[in-house]
C-alpha cells in the first residue's frame, strides 16, 4: 500500500521534473515532425477542419507519449 509516500518534498519534486522534462521532450518531438511535414500541421488542423489528419496527428502524439514514459519509466 503506498499511502501518502508520494507527499514527501523529494518525491513530489521528482515527479513534477520528470513531468515538465516529459512535456518539453514531447514537444519537441511535435515541433520537430511539423517541420519535416510539407505542410502547416496546426493550420490544417484548426483552420482547414482536416479530420483525418488531426487522428493521425493524435495518434501520433499518443505514440510518442507512450514511448516517453516508457523512456522515463525505464521499462
Amino acid at each position: 500500500m503506498m499511502g501518502i509516500e508520494w507527499l514527501r518534498p523529494g518525491v513530489f519534486v521528482g515527479s513534477v521534473a520528470f513531468a515538465l522534462v516529459g512535456v518539453a521532450v514531447f514537444w519537441l518531438c511535435f515541433v520537430i515532425i511539423d517541420k519535416l511535414t510539407p505542410y502547416d500541421l496546426w493550420g490544417e488542423i484548426v483552420e482547414k477542419k482536416n479530420l483525418a489528419l488531426a487522428i493521425v496527428v493524435g495518434a501520433m502524439c499518443l505514440g510518442i507519449s507512450i514511448i516517453i514514459a516508457a523512456a522515463m519509466h525505464g521499462g
